[in-house]
């Protein structure tokens, strides 16, 4: 069985992203075509290329110092999961990497959140792929929740959100209200998908995301996730409506109405299609 992203993709992804690479490229190349007719018109042309390129070079030199520090404060705060240390968390992202086809696992670090229940994938230098998760987000979930909420962060990797070459062409997309907001609520309901591949556990997955509301361990096996998506229901339009463009973050209560979602759907397409038993999923591709 081979995973390919393209399959579980939103489609409000699919759309804000092409929408984001043909806004941003346009403005690209009317940047380009401004700097181009600056140098061929101004008789100080030259002296804007090196402008351009000083200040370039100096937002990248920035961003490399940023994520050099970043990680070298990761290396030394963070505990780094491994076959020696937290054996089982790994086993998770080796065999979560593996069933996406991710040549290379992310590396995964564990850190003390203070009581905040978060999970973060993200690109540094050296090894550039990682995976942060919260002790909080460790200690409330059960271990499928958690393989949930890694199949969600590998997702970010797979799926390409963190690549270089795509996040600078849509960079200039930004400046349009709202757009970047719809982008990434399209890129986190995809992970989404991929972490229920991963778990094949709707339940799990479901109640992972209601967890994010929770945050209670020790109401964990008591949670109802039917009953918190039906709260989606009860959200006023309105507010409600303002709440969502401004937000980079579908609700909650939305994520696990649109994981139920797509479970469903995909029992009844033919690819890909997740098969349930027992509160357990197997996506299967045709």
């Amino acid at each position: 069985m081979e995973f390919k992203i393209s399959r579980v993709r939103h489609p409000k992804e699919k759309f804000y992203g092409s929408l984001m690479l043909v806004i941003g490229s346009l403005i690209w190349l009317i940047a380009v075509g401004a700097i181009v007719a600056a140098v061929m018109l101004a008789p100080e042309g030259i002296a804007i290329i090196f402008v351009v390129a000083f200040y370039i070079a100096l937002l990248w030199f920035m961003s490399f110092v940023a994520r050099a520090l970043t990680r070298a404060y990761m290396i030394g705060h963070y505990v780094m999961v491994s076959e020696q240390q937290f054996p089982q968390l790994h086993k998770m992202v080796q065999d979560g990497a593996r069933a996406l086809g991710l040549k290379e696992a992310p590396q995964a670090f564990v850190y003390n959140s203070s009581g905040v229940m978060n999970a973060m994938a993200l690109t540094l230098v050296g090894r550039t792929r990682y995976i942060w998760l919260t002790s909080q987000l460790i200690d409330a979930d059960n271990e499928e929740q958690v393989k949930f909420v890694i199949g969600h962060e590998l997702g970010h990797h797979v799926a390409g959100h963190l690549d270089t070459v795509p996040s600078l062409l849509h960079l200039p997309a930004y400046i349009v209200p709202f757009l970047g907001q719809a982008y990434s609520r399209g890129r986190e309901l995809t992970c989404d998908r991929v972490g229920l591949v991963v778990s094949r556990n709707i339940q799990a997955s479901r109640t992972a995301l209601q967890m994010l509301a929770c945050g209670s361990a020790k109401l964990n096996a008591q949670m109802n996730p039917t009953a918190f998506e039906a709260q989606e229901r009860m959200v006023p339009s309105i507010a409600g409506f303002f709440l969502h463009i401004f937000s980079f973050y579908p609700r909650l209560t939305r994520r696990v109405e649109a994981i139920s979602q797509f479970a469903q759907s995909a029992n009844q397409s033919p690819a890909p299609q997740v098969r349930e038993q027992a509160g357990r999923v197997e996506p299967q591709m045709a």
